[in-house]
């Protein structure tokens, strides 16, 4: 997969790319090198490219629409929150997907929802597993960007 540096370059603060709460994110510090692999100390890390795409997909799926106004972003987040206590049923499971389509849709770098599937947990019945799927922009000859959300409606 190509690097897609167009795509930005970001702090680092989801590492794996998933999360559950704000307090599963923070600045991860990395080993800085010269051009001959000598440790120069410690730097904040990056996410360029791909990585940055996947981690603001992230971050936008967690942050709840509405809470970044006073920022000037009232719009920016989504509103998967809303459904956390209600029952896991088919009903609430595609209004879901729809929350979850909504806000790949509203970041700029996603040229195309692929894929958006929504599938209760075998063993887990308040467990909802999201696969989705985006192409970047500028991607066109590229593989999709998979994302794979664990949501606890209830």
């Amino acid at each position: 997969m190509a690097e897609l540096e167009h795509l930005g370059r970001d702090l680092l603060v989801a590492p794996f790319f998933a999360g559950d709460s704000w307090s599963t994110f923070d600045l991860e510090l990395r080993p800085r090198e010269d051009d001959r692999g000598r440790e120069l100390g410690l730097d904040l890390g990056a996410a360029g490219g791909i990585d940055a795409l996947r981690q603001a997909l992230v971050l936008r799926l967690l942050t709840p629409r509405g809470s970044l106004e006073a920022l000037g972003h009232a719009g920016y987040g989504s509103r998967i929150h809303e459904l956390i206590g209600r029952e896991n049923n088919r009903r609430n499971r595609l209004l879901l997907r729809a929350r979850v389509l909504e806000t790949l849709l509203q970041e700029p770098r996603v040229a195309e929802v692929l894929a958006v599937e929504v599938s209760p947990d075998a063993l887990d019945a308040g467990i909802v597993h999201v696969h989705a799927e985006v192409r970047p922009v500028g991607a066109e000859d590229e593989p999709a960007v998979a994302l794979d959300l664990e949501v606890a409606l209830q």
